[in-house]
């Protein structure tokens, strides 16, 4: 039972298998009949499309030949043309030239026969000079007969006698034009300087070595002189002048003779009193910005100057020197002031006489340039003032005249000589210079630099009119015996070098500073 269920199950599968296997290939036949006709639709569209695509190329290439053999066809006519034309000027430039041969052989022609015509004239003239050569021959010999003289003793003669005349009168007529000359030339000469100073406004000199500080009430001198008078100490070891608290009422007196220093110590004392806190860090801090400050506003007065003159193009390093001035004197007279007025009265100058009177403003403004040079070279300073000017580009006109208005080197040009003459006369008028405060404040400069020679000195300051000499030196190079004994060279030095009134008290400062940082 079992083995005919068995076998019976294996016949049904074997028939199902066999049913299936047909089924499948009946499928499979109906998809692959429709994939071949899908695929010859496919071909059909594919060749329908290349053979549209192929007439398309064709009309395309049909187009661009048409314009290529368009193209050729405009540019063969065009070097047709051309070559016409080309042809055509050939042709005129060989008419021309053809003109121009026979032309030419035509002027060679004439030419001939012109110096055929010329030839024979020249033989006459020759034959005719020869003839007048002898007729003067023989009137000279009858000459020479008559006056017993040869032709060249009568040259002699007649040119000796011409040369006596001409002498005495070209003597007499140089002497006439000389002495008008002089005449007019004084008279001229007073009449320009006169209408030059007439015309040019002047001040007086007002320059001092003191500048007063004014406070609001005289609470504020306690603070400014500090705790046993530390204050004041460092104000003045800080700016180099010397501060004078005194009895004057709600007035604190500056003492010095550079007027830089005064005005750095005028200014730093403003801001501390203005700011309230006075004590000797925050003094040297504000004297430090001040100074920075002097810088700038030096530079601001360079610069104002030339604008107020009209004066252009000058380096900037001759604007800070200009602007330097205002705080120099020459003889008591304020340099800036003393320059300005030598510039105006140059142009003014210059302009009566004709000349450029902006090379010769320019030249008035500079002459005195080298007084405010900072190294202070051992040469005069019209010299030092002409190497600057040069230096910096400046026109040798104007070079000339800084090197020439004290007469250290020969004037080359008009304007030199004009610079001269108004140097003279802005510092000749009166009231336009004290000499006495002029070597006074040389000394006191010559007595600093003289301290400033010896081994570790860093700064050095002038006080009390020059009665008293502060030498400030480096801690940490010069011990205190050597402090001592520094005091002691430099009085020698000043005893046996210099020539000063009374006694000169020479101090010594030697500060030693620790600083240290809580972080």
């Amino acid at each position: 039972m079992d083995s005919i269920t068995v076998l019976g199950s294996l016949g049904g599968l074997i028939v199902g298998i066999i049913i299936g296997r047909f089924l499948l290939k009946k499928v499979f036949s109906g998809e692959e009949q429709k994939a071949r006709e899908k695929a010859d639709i496919i071909l059909k569209e594919a060749g329908l499309q290349a053979e549209t695509t192929k007439k398309d190329k064709i009309i395309e290439a049909k187009e661009q030949l048409i314009k290529l053999k368009s193209d050729f066809e405009e540019e063969a006519n065009r070097k047709k043309n051309q070559i016409v034309s080309n042809e055509n000027r050939l042709r005129q430039k060989e008419q021309s030239l053809s003109k121009q041969i026979e032309n030419n052989k035509r002027a060679e022609a004439e030419m001939d026969s012109m110096k055929e015509n010329l030839t024979a004239q020249l033989e006459i003239l020759k034959k005719r000079k020869s003839d007048l050569d002898k007729i003067k021959q023989e009137q000279v010999d009858a000459l020479e007969k008559i006056a017993n003289l040869s032709a060249d003793e009568a040259e002699e003669k007649l040119v000796e006698a011409l040369k006596d005349e001409a002498k005495t009168k070209a003597s007499s007529f140089i002497k006439d034009i000389m002495e008008e000359a002089k005449m007019t030339a004084t008279k001229q000469s007073k009449k320009v300087v006169i209408e030059t100073i007439q015309r040019t406004a002047t001040e007086n000199a007002i320059e001092n070595c003191v500048s007063i500080f004014n406070i609001e009430s005289d609470d504020i001198k306690g603070k400014i002189i500090g705790r046993e008078g530390r204050n004041i100490r460092a104000i003045e070891a800080a700016t180099g002048v010397e501060i004078i608290v005194d009895d004057t009422p709600e007035a604190i007196i500056i003492s010095g003779f550079d007027p830089v220093r005064r005005e750095i110590a005028r200014l730093s004392l403003h801001r501390l009193v203005t700011d309230g806190r006075i004590h000797p860090a925050r003094i040297e801090e504000i004297v430090g910005k001040t100074k920075k400050n002097i810088d700038e506003e030096i530079v601001e007065i360079g610069e104002k100057t030339i604008i107020d003159l009209g004066i252009h193009g000058l380096h900037p390093e001759l604007i800070k020197l200009i602007g330097r001035m205002r705080f120099r004197s020459s003889y008591g007279q304020n340099l800036l002031q003393h320059s300005r007025e030598v510039a105006n009265l140059c142009a003014t100058m210059a302009a009566e006489l004709g000349l450029n009177s902006k090379l010769a403003k320019r030249a008035g403004l500079l002459h005195d340039i080298g007084k405010v040079w900072h190294e202070e070279p051992e040469m005069p300073h019209a010299l030092l003032g002409m190497d600057l000017a040069k230096k910096y580009k400046e026109n040798k006109e104007v070079c000339n005249a800084i090197g020439a208005h004290h007469d250290e080197i020969e004037m080359t040009s008009m304007i030199s000589p004009i610079v001269q003459a108004c140097d003279a006369i802005s510092g000749s008028r009166p009231g336009a210079r004290r000499e006495i405060m002029e070597s006074y404040m040389k000394r006191l400069k010559e007595l600093e630099e003289l301290a400033l020679g010896f081994d570790g000195v860093n700064k050095c300051f002038a006080i009390q009119a020059g009665r008293e000499l502060r030498v400030m030196v480096d801690a940490d190079t010069v011990t205190d015996t050597v402090a001592s004994q520094l005091s002691f060279d430099i009085s020698q030095k000043i005893e046996k070098d210099m020539q000063y009134p009374g006694q000169i008290k020479v101090t010594v400062i030697r500060e030693m500073r620790s600083v240290a940082y809580a972080k």
